[in-house]
């Protein structure tokens, strides 16, 4: 049976659109981006595309064969996630950073918005946790309220060496040795590289089901490796038909015709606010499903963009700071800065055409008029106006402010989403001049981490840490 994705009519009504009529001068005035400078950085940009698309799949730019070389790993994800469905209760996720996020965003995407609330015949799949955290309280909850024999674990670091997630590991894995004795290992299926690290040894001693994580993808570029795709499938949701969104927007984003490539024009357009001291992304869905989408999209835009050093070793301090907010919650916390605060954001605004439910606001309060306007409206108009009325009071006030919309949430458009937005801060880092693929700032404090719990061959890294100045007890109070 052919799949709606496959029909040509249908993904060209799911391609989303990037309006940046707020990002220019014409419309935010001074503050805004001229057609001068537009036109100047799109060289700049066509010769960063270029320089991208000669690189794809080699290097750490394995990401970009995610959409089409997979087929018979979703055909292996999907046949695992379908025995998981029938047999366990609960699908834990272990993992942090991009083994986390993405899976995160996808779920709130994707799924019922109380999921893991339903009855079990509502759900296509079992219960769903993600555990990115160390916090001891947190782990304690999540025992509270699992029972680990009804529990399957994807164990998810490509290096087997992330402190947190292996912590974790030898918790469960110990509980359930003690509860299962050797049908243990049935409950814990490995994520990690095929070639390299700690857990695929254990994997393979221990007789772990593994899937790999392709050498050429780092952890934030992850989601539509079986880093994301298992968590997604065991869920239930069509994880060919996000990779076919992927592979969409890769198409239309590999144009050289500049107007026509969104995320290359994104690019360049935080690149030039960047330059005229734009230093913070504010990322803002309308939409519930997608609120965090804005915390996976932190992820990629800090750790690839935030860079000391440029490739050439100047000292270039690059990066725009990305902070997450939801429409309209974060009109009563975050949006009064936003319109009357320094001129240093950008905001990015999700919004969604059609949602998955239509509520009509019923009739009442006839006597008083400030709350009967809103009676056979819906909650549908109620939230594009409030989306629209933040675009307006940002853009009267002078603030960049555009718009991606979706036409719906779905699979398709989630995948469309999450390459673009992978496409978008590749384009960006050729155009910086950074390495996007790197963070020797995480690692630093990965090694202070090591050194300070006693890790073996970190000595000398002990030693600095302990030369470090004490603390003084007047700055304390």
């Amino acid at each position: 049976m052919s799949k709606r994705y496959q029909n040509k009519d249908w993904k060209n009504s799911m391609k989303l659109r990037l309006d940046y009529n707020n990002m220019t001068e014409e419309f935010v005035g001074k503050d805004g981006i001229t057609d001068q400078e537009l036109r100047s950085i799109k060289y700049e940009a066509l010769n960063a595309l270029n320089k991208f698309q000669a690189s794809k799949g080699k290097g750490w730019l394995g990401w970009t064969d995610l959409p089409y070389n997979q087929k018979d790993i979703v055909a292996d994800i999907n046949a695992t996630a379908k025995t998981i469905r029938k047999t366990a209760k609960n699908f834990v996720v272990l993992g942090i950073g991009g083994s986390a996020l993405g899976p995160i965003a996808v779920f709130q995407a994707l799924c019922h918005l109380r999921y893991n609330d339903l009855p079990n015949k509502y759900r296509k799949g079992p219960k769903f946790y993600v555990e990115d955290n160390v916090d001891p309280e947190r782990m304690k909850a999540l025992l509270d309220v699992i029972n680990v024999e009804e529990t399957v674990f994807n164990v998810i670091t490509k290096s087997g060496a992330t402190s947190e997630t292996m912590a974790q590991y030898l918790i469960v894995y110990d509980i359930l040795k003690k509860r299962l004795g050797d049908s243990a290992k049935d409950h814990i299926i490995a994520t990690t590289s095929e070639n390299t690290g700690n857990l695929i040894k254990l994997a393979r001693s221990e007789g772990f089901k593994t899937f790999y994580i392709p050498d050429g993808v780092g952890g934030r570029f992850s989601e539509l490796c079986p880093v994301g795709l298992l968590p997604a499938a065991v869920l239930g949701i069509d994880i060919g038909e996000m990779l076919a969104g992927a592979a969409y927007i890769d198409r239309i984003c590999s144009t050289d015709k500049f107007h026509k490539n969104p995320a290359l024009v994104n690019a360049a357009l935080q690149v030039i606010a960047m330059r005229k001291g734009k230093n913070i992304s504010v990322m803002m869905p309308y939409a519930d499903g997608l609120k965090y989408f804005a915390d996976w999209y932190c992820q990629i835009w800090a750790e690839s963009l935030g860079k000391e050093v440029d490739l050439n070793g100047n000292v270039v301090n690059a990066g725009q700071t990305p902070v997450k907010s939801l429409g309209v919650t974060d009109q009563h916390s975050q949006v009064q800065l936003y319109t009357e605060g320094p001129y240093d954001k950008v905001v990015t605004f999700l919004a969604v055409d059609k949602y998955r439910a239509e509520i009509v606001i019923s009739e009442g309060c006839a006597d008083i008029p400030d709350v009967h306007f809103l009676c056979g409206h819906t909650m549908n108009e109620l939230i594009s106006a409030e989306r629209s009325a933040t675009e307006y009071a940002l853009t009267v006030k002078g603030r960049m402010n555009h718009t991606i919309y979706l036409p719906e949430i779905n699979p398709f458009t989630i995948g469309e989403l999450i390459y673009y937005f992978e496409l978008e801060t590749a384009f960006a880092g050729e155009m910086l001049n950074v390495d996007a693929y790197n963070q020797p700032g995480v690692e630093n404090g990965k090694n202070a981490t090591y050194a300070l719990l006693g890790r073996k061959g970190y000595e000398s890294k002990r030693s600095e840490l302990k030369s470090a100045p004490k603390k003084k007890e007047e700055f304390i109070c």
